[in-house]
């Protein structure tokens, strides 16, 4: 059974999920895809909402959120309780949110020019283990605030 991967953007950020999308699928994920893929006003708040919610109460291994910058969609998914979304900027974010915080969440901008590729940064949290025991700790203070 493929391992499954929620994803969902709004209408800043339809060219980076598709992108997502091809190289997840490459990699042989199973993908949700909850965004829009028209250029259609969507509110993000609402996507993150509902990508959570579906994350939350379906098996999958993390979930993906996409708006113009990544900024108000990560903010809006980190305020449903159980979601560690970071907001991933290059490969050393993007190991350290899966290394030291365990992330379930990350985000992109789909209006923002990255340093490194995308798919360098989706390889590099896929294939990151979870640093465990001290990093444990300060997530459950995280996740307790």
């Amino acid at each position: 059974m493929k391992k499954k991967i929620v994803i969902a953007n709004d209408h800043g950020a339809i060219e980076i999920k598709n992108r997502i999308i091809q190289h997840l699928e490459k990699r042989g994920f199973e993908i949700i895809n909850l965004g829009v893929d028209q250029d259609q006003s969507a509110d993000y708040p609402d996507k993150a909402v509902e990508a959570c919610n579906y994350f939350l109460n379906n098996n999958c291994e993390f979930g993906i959120l996409c708006c113009g910058t990544g900024i108000g969609i990560s903010i809006a998914a980190n305020k449903v309780k159980g979601i560690r979304c970071a907001l991933l900027s290059n490969s050393y974010t993007a190991e350290m949110a899966k290394n030291h915080n365990n992330a379930n969440f990350i985000a992109f901008g789909g209006r923002i020019e990255y340093k490194d590729s995308v798919e360098d940064m989706l390889d590099k949290f896929i294939d990151t283990e979870f640093g465990g025991e001290r990093h444990q700790r300060r997530i459950d203070k995280m996740m307790s605030i």
